[in-house]
């Protein structure tokens, strides 16, 4: 029987609502769309700069050209819809916290699609391990929240082998081209050929990469003496002696997440690294301040 999952969705809501909030009631708009390359906002015309306003939309090339201070203003464009492709294959069934990956993940998922859809925006969700096991459609609204709740704690869909070459081509064929995709993953099991894959991937949606992984997925345990380690998908036992191998061990993993990374980012994909013993709030606001600022 499979064990319910150990998730409090409500503390990491509320902790990534107070800065959505935030975000969302300030004067320029364009702050939280702006995270989404600016996909929901067009730059409408300059005009001069008042008391109050934000600093940071004051466009100084054009000020200086002017002798006046100018800034920017914007305009709606369309909604933002955001989807969001999670792993759920046995190898995110995994913990050496008091999370194991998958339960990580989503309360990292959940928190986010809380404030998208606070924000009034479309989000959608695919669970995929070797197949499509659970697939939403983008929607709006608080009932669209609890279909997604719902999916993502139902313990019956973390099961499987990996295959992201898989969930490339359903993503391809599913989203329109003007999407946000969010790709959540321990990126463990990858087939050759996967680069490929997001490479048209990244060319059609604008995408972040989430790599949720267990310390244990980076380093070794130190005075353990033997410990016998198995192979998520292939079930496969091995005695092994943490102390033997720890320095080759680490140096592997490092170089596999460095390739990763480098992959997404090559292919103008945006990448963040998480692991299930560190909170995910403040690192996830970085990256989308980080996003906010380039595309405005």
């Amino acid at each position: 029987m499979k064990r319910k999952l150990n998730v409090d969705i409500v503390p990491s809501i509320r902790r990534l609502e107070i800065v959505t909030k935030g975000l969302l009631k300030t004067k320029v708009s364009g702050n939280y769309r702006s995270v989404f390359k600016g996909r929901g906002l067009e730059f409408s015309e300059y005009r001069p700069y008042c008391s109050g306003d934000d600093a940071s939309m004051i466009d100084w090339k054009a000020t200086l050209r002017t002798n006046q201070i100018l800034v920017r203003q914007y305009v709606e464009e369309k909604e933002v819809s955001v989807f969001f492709l999670i792993d759920c294959s046995d190898s995110m069934v995994f913990g050496s916290t008091v999370k194991l990956k998958n339960e990580y993940t989503v309360e990292l998922v959940a928190s986010l699609a809380y404030a998208i859809l606070e924000a009034e925006d479309s989000v959608g969700m695919a669970m995929f391990n070797d197949k499509i096991v659970s697939k939403i459609y983008p929607a709006k609204g608080r009932s669209q929240f609890h279909v997604l709740e719902k999916a993502l704690l139902n313990p019956d869909y973390y099961f499987g082998a990996y295959d992201f070459n898989n969930a490339a081509k359903f993503l391809l064929n599913f989203l329109k081209e003007d999407s946000v995709v969010i790709i959540v993953s321990d990126f463990v099991g990858l087939k050759d050929g996967w680069v490929k894959f997001l490479e048209i991937v990244s060319h059609k949606f604008d995408t972040i990469a989430i790599m949720v992984r267990d310390p244990r997925d980076k380093v070794l345990p130190e005075d353990a003496g033997q410990v016998v380690i198995q192979d998520p998908y292939s079930k496969r036992s091995l005695l092994i002696e943490p102390e033997l191998i720890r320095e080759v061990y680490e140096a592997e993993m490092k170089k596999q997440e460095n390739e990763i990374r480098n992959a997404f980012l090559r292919n103008r994909a945006d990448f963040l690294s998480l692991t299930t013993d560190k909170g995910f709030t403040k690192p996830v606001l970085n990256l989308f301040m980080e996003r906010s600022l380039r595309w405005r």
